[in-house]
């Protein structure tokens, strides 16, 4: 069936980055300044003093250091090529992809600090209790100052656009639209990479307390080991949710296709095709094609998605039955 069809001339962008995304790379950047710091410090104070505690603690922060520059550096790529036009739908993706790489690091960390626990049991080293608390307590404090600036907030996105498509009409249209609550993997995967040091700063200075006043030196390993499997089970989750975004892959408590199907399928309209998938933290595009008996105007199924505020990008196509 043909028909005339309708252009709107003004273009549209594709940014698919969140609302916080300028303030999430600013304090990225503002924790790793710290850490960084923190790292310099122990290091050089511990070969100083002739501390291996400070020396040890120093490189772990350095690892976790380099990990938040993976999220960093996303961020500031994504916001500077958030119009090329060369990325199809924008550069929102890029933070789970830095969230899937910072999750396999964090991962890696989990088994080093498993191995040398395991080793530990077998080869026990001798422990300066007092000077191994205060390093602990120290990057603790660090620790906690930079999982405080890391939170999310679950700020609302805004930013819509819609293509609608069909053998009657074509519209292109874009205008504004709250979005409900969502997590930014990339700002995750930092946070999840400080609590995983603040962890292991709390299960030291448990097990160095015990050491100190029970001689129970074994606890040390003990905590290394249970901190590992944390920290690795925090890592399978981030790596399953990002990995599952950059696949494109609905997870099964999504409710948006069931939403754009109760939306668009009344009065004998019927959906033959339906694709949805994430573009962004508080983004999702969908491509809907529908049959109807009687094919409405553009403003009428844009007007049925209207309350679907997860939705940033739609491509309707309408076949007449």
């Amino acid at each position: 069936m043909t028909g005339n069809t309708t252009r709107l001339a003004s273009p549209h962008d594709h940014v698919f980055l969140g609302d916080n995304h300028d303030r999430n790379e600013r304090r990225t950047w503002l924790v790793i300044i710290i850490t960084a710091t923190m790292m310099v410090v122990e290091i050089t104070a511990g070969s100083i003093f002739g501390s291996m505690a400070l020396v040890a603690d120093g490189w772990h922060m350095s690892t976790h250091a380099a990990a938040m520059l993976i999220a960093a550096l996303a961020y500031m790529f994504a916001r500077k090529n958030a119009r090329n036009p060369r990325f199809t739908f924008g550069t929102g993706k890029l933070g789970d992809l830095a969230g899937f790489a910072s999750a396999v690091v964090l991962a890696l960390i989990a088994l080093l600090i498993g191995w040398e626990s395991l080793l530990r049991f077998y080869n026990q080293v001798s422990i300066n209790f007092q000077q191994a608390i205060i390093v602990a307590v120290m990057g603790l404090g660090v620790n906690l100052l930079c999982a405080w600036l890391l939170r999310d907030d679950h700020s609302h996105h805004h930013g819509h656009h819609e293509h609608d498509q069909g053998h009657e009409h074509h519209d292109h249209a874009h205008h504004n639209r709250g979005h409900a609550p969502v997590a930014d993997n990339n700002l995750r995967a930092a946070y999840l990479h400080v609590l995983a040091d603040a962890l292991t700063s709390v299960l030291a200075i448990v097990a160095l307390l015990l050491g100190s006043v029970y001689g129970w030196n074994w606890m040390d390993p003990a905590m290394g080991i249970v901190g590992g499997l944390v920290i690795a089970r925090w890592s399978w989750g981030l790596i399953r949710d990002a990995g599952g975004v950059l696949l494109d892959y609905v997870p099964a408590g999504e409710d948006l296709p069931h939403e754009i199907r109760e939306a668009i399928e009344v009065d004998g309209d019927e959906i033959t095709d339906l694709h949805v998938w994430h573009l962004g933290p508080g983004h999702h595009g969908a491509i809907v094609s529908l049959r109807s008996a009687n094919p409405q105007t553009i403003d009428v199924y844009r007007a049925k998605l209207a309350s679907i505020h997860e939705l940033s990008h739609v491509t309707i196509e309408v076949q007449a039955a």
